[in-house]
C-alpha cells in the first residue's frame, strides 16, 4: 500500500504570535479541502509565553518577569497550562478527525509514534506515559509539572508536552520538544505566594522534567532535532511528507490573524 502524502512546512524561529496564527490558519485551510494533512515545525523569537484557552493571566503569571526577560505572552487555542517556548522545537499536526482515533488519549497515541521515533533518531531512550490511575491535579500554572497519557518520558521525566484542539472536523496537536532548558527564567514568569514556595517548586522541576541536551550523549542543535523528528513522523505515521511553500495570499492572511487576533490584548488577557 502506498504510503499517505502529507504537507510539510518548516517555518524556522518566528514571533509567538505569528506562530499561533499560522496554526490556526492550517487548520481553516485543512478544514476547506485547501490543504492536505500537516505537520509543521517552528521555533520562537522571541521567545514566547503560550497560556492555555481557558488559563487566566492574573494572579498566576508574573507579567513583570515575562517583561523583564523579553518574552512575549500569547493565548493558544488549545488548553492546559503555561508553557515557556524558549530553545525547543515545537511541532503542530494538522489533520481531519476522520483520520484518527476519536478520542483525545488514542490520537495522542497515534501522533507520539511520531514523537518516539523521532528521540530514538537522537538516539534518546525516550518511552510513553502510561499515568496510573487518575493523574494528581495541581494548582500550577506551568506546565510540565507531570505527564499526560502517552506524552515522551526519559528516565522518567517529560521529555515532551502537547495540546489537542479539535475544530470545524479537524485536530489540531502541537507540543513543545525542550533541547535546553532554564528553570531561572521559567520560574520568575509565574506568581507564588512567596519566595520559599517558589524555590521549593523549582527544586522539584528538575526531578519532574527534562530537555533533550541533558539525556543526550552528544549536543543537539535545533537543526539536529528538526532533522530527526522530521524523520520520526515519517516513520511513526507512516507518511510521507512533502515541502508546502505559501503563497503571498496565504501569508498576509496568516499576518493579519497575528496582527488582529494574536497580538491583541483582547485575545490574549481576556480570562
Amino acid at each position: 500500500m502506498m504510503r499517505e502524502t502529507w504537507y510539510f512546512l518548516d517555518s524556522g524561529h518566528c514571533t509567538p504570535a505569528y506562530n499561533m496564527a499560522m496554526d490556526e490558519a492550517l487548520l481553516n485551510w485543512h478544514s476547506k479541502g485547501l490543504i492536505p494533512p500537516v505537520i509543521r515545525f517552528y521555533g520562537w523569537l522571541p521567545a514566547g509565553l503560550s497560556v492555555g484557552y481557558f488559563q487566566k493571566v492574573k494572579g498566576k503569571i508574573d507579567l513583570d518577569g515575562v517583561k523583564k526577560h523579553g518574552i512575549d505572552l500569547v493565548r493558544r487555542q488549545t488548553g492546559g497550562r503555561a508553557v515557556l517556548h524558549d530553545q525547543e522545537l515545537t511541532y503542530s499536526v494538522i489533520v481531519s478527525e476522520d483520520k484518527m482515533p476519536k478520542t483525545v488519549k488514542d490520537a495522542y497515541l497515534v501522533i507520539s509514534n511520531g514523537l518516539l521515533e523521532g528521540f530514538k533518531k537522537l538516539n534518546v531512550n525516550a518511552e510513553f506515559a502510561i499515568p496510573e490511575g487518575k493523574l494528581q491535579t495541581t494548582d500550577s500554572a506551568v506546565c510540565f509539572e507531570e505527564p499526560s497519557w502517552y506524552e515522551l518520558i526519559v528516565e522518567g521525566k517529560k521529555a515532551a508536552g502537547s495540546a489537542q484542539t479539535r475544530q470545524k472536523g479537524v485536530i489540531l496537536q502541537h507540543g513543545s520538544i525542550p533541547i535546553d532548558v532554564d528553570p531561572v527564567k521559567l520560574f520568575d514568569l509565574f506568581i507564588y505566594p512567596n519566595d520559599r514556595v517558589k524555590q521549593r517548586a523549582k527544586r522539584a522541576f528538575g526531578d519532574k522534567a527534562v530537555a533533550i541536551n541533558e539525556v543526550s550523549q552528544q549536543l543537539i542543535s535545533f537543526d539536529d532535532a528538526r532533522v530527526a523528528f522530521k524523520k520520526g513522523f515519517e516513520r511513526g505515521l507512516d507518511i510521507n511528507l512533502e515541502p508546502f511553500i505559501l503563497s503571498t495570499d496565504q501569508l498576509n492572511e496568516v499576518n493579519d490573524l497575528a496582527t488582529n487576533k494574536y497580538k491583541s490584548d483582547t485575545w490574549n488577557y481576556s480570562r
